[in-house]
């Protein structure tokens, strides 16, 4: 069982940065493709970005150019950078993995997941 808890959400102003980590626990992290998601109120969760157990990485059209994933398989760690932050980037921001070392742009193909960071942008 893999638990994976995500940390650095908060309040910033349109234009913005963040930086979002996800730690992860009771697995062998290389082995696992990762990614992050989002879900703002009354919508579905979405995909973000994800990355291969080797660093390939892949994003969602509109954050491309924006948003930059990373993870580091010495510390079991997957960060999301967010530059140029938009108030429609506001949502609730939800790190995964899954059961293969390829990532995947699909919610159904993630096996564990966490709770979340809360992430707001005011215009």
């Amino acid at each position: 069982q893999v638990q994976l808890v995500e940390s650095g959400g908060g309040l910033v102003q349109a234009g913005g940065s963040l930086r979002l980590s996800c730690v992860a626990s009771g697995g062998t992290f290389s082995r696992y493709g990762a990614g992050w998601f989002r879900q703002a109120p009354g919508k579905e969760r979405d995909f973000v970005a994800g990355i291969n157990w080797n660093g390939v990485s892949t994003y969602a059209d509109s954050v491309k150019g924006r948003f930059t994933i990373s993870r580091e398989n010495a510390k079991n760690t997957v960060d999301l950078y967010m530059n140029s932050l938009k108030p429609e980037d506001t949502a609730l921001y939800c790190c995964a993995v899954r059961n293969s070392r390829h990532l995947s742009t699909l919610r159904a193909e993630y096996a564990y997941w966490g709770q979340g960071t809360q992430v707001t942008v005011s215009s």
